[in-house]
């Protein structure tokens, strides 16, 4: 499909990468030798910094929101109303009220629009889930995710610590994928307890956020997302009657990705366990992407839709709520 990226940073260029040779026809960024260096990759591709003409071409029929949170619904909207698809990075908007323009333009105008959830394309967390799926470890009981990075110097005068451009801290960058794979696994959460803190850096949104969630039929989802992990992390439990699904890793800096399929015995005692291991580069962007190529094709919707991102917002903004300022 005719592509247009608009955002060049790190997610972008991930994104890129994903793309065939003759897919890419624009790339755009403010700091436009950032496009340029991407659209050098794709022959034919042209570079720029006002995304408006580039979104609105006859000849594109997908865009790639990877923008600062300030910007993914603007560009976005644009992009559905002038009939093209769109995959815009999470968390999809600052707010719920912001998103629910960006649904119902996509509603009126039939295009495919879907949330970068990129997570769960992992191939350990893709498996866990097909395995959760047929039963393995029977009724689900409860989760627990944890989810954090180690931060680097002058990350308090980075754009994810503006507020203005983010719309918040820890909580919504990295907490909306564990609160999607969260209602991934388990559906939607009807009580949401969440506590955000700012513990070590210095501004104006939080490092720290924890949340308690439950669902109508009592299984529960204890999560907690991290700017002071200090070394990055990723780790996701399943718990059911029947055994335990653990997922480890991501891959680069957070380590091997190992998917750890613990089996209990009707006797219970030790469980009989089966690790999977996925070495190797992240593939989870361009299995994403194929996902969101067929959703256009069969005219279905791909993983990770508007709605889900609605309701990740959702308890993000309850546990805003629920704390006050963060600190």
């Amino acid at each position: 499909m005719k592509t247009a990226l608009v955002g060049c940073g790190l997610v972008g260029a991930k994104r890129a990468r994903c793309l065939a040779q003759d897919e890419l026809v624009s790339a755009v960024d403010a700091d436009e030798a950032r496009a340029r260096l991407i659209a050098g990759g794709f022959p034919g591709c042209r570079s720029a910094r006002d995304w408006r003409p580039e979104v609105e071409r006859d000849d594109v029929e997908l865009v790639l929101v990877c923008t600062s949170n300030d910007a993914l619904v603007e560009v976005a909207r644009a992009a559905v109303r002038a009939g093209k698809h769109v995959l815009v990075e999470k968390p999809a908007a600052r707010s719920v009220a912001e998103l629910d323009a960006l649904i119902e333009d996509a509603r009126s105008t039939g295009v495919v629009a879907k949330v970068g959830f990129n997570h769960r394309f992992h191939p350990a967390l893709h498996r866990a889930k097909t395995l959760f799926a047929v039963g393995a470890i029977g009724p689900l009981l409860y989760l627990r995710g944890r989810y954090g990075h180690g931060g680097r110097l002058g990350y308090e005068r980075e754009w994810r610590a503006d507020k203005g451009r983010a719309g918040g801290g820890e909580l919504l960058d990295q907490g909306v994928h564990l609160i999607d794979l969260a209602r991934w696994f388990a559906g939607d959460f009807v009580e949401v307890f969440g506590r955000v803190a700012t513990y070590f850096w210095d501004m104006p949104v939080e490092d720290n956020g924890f949340l308690y969630l439950r669902t109508a039929a009592g299984q529960s989802a204890w999560l907690h997302a991290s700017w002071t992990e200090w070394k990055n992390l990723f780790s996701f439990e399943v718990f059911g009657r029947d055994g335990k699904l653990q997922i480890d890793g991501l891959g680069g800096s957070y380590g091997p990705e190992r998917l750890t399929y613990y089996k209990m015995k009707p006797e219970l005692g030790p469980p009989e366990v089966e690790v999977f291991d996925y070495p190797g580069e992240d593939r989870s962007w361009g299995a994403e992407l194929l996902d969101l190529r067929l959703a256009i094709a069969e005219r279905r919707e791909p993983e990770g839709t508007l709605q889900d991102a609605r309701k990740a917002l959702a308890i993000v903004e309850a546990a805003y709520a629920q704390s006050g300022a963060p600190r």
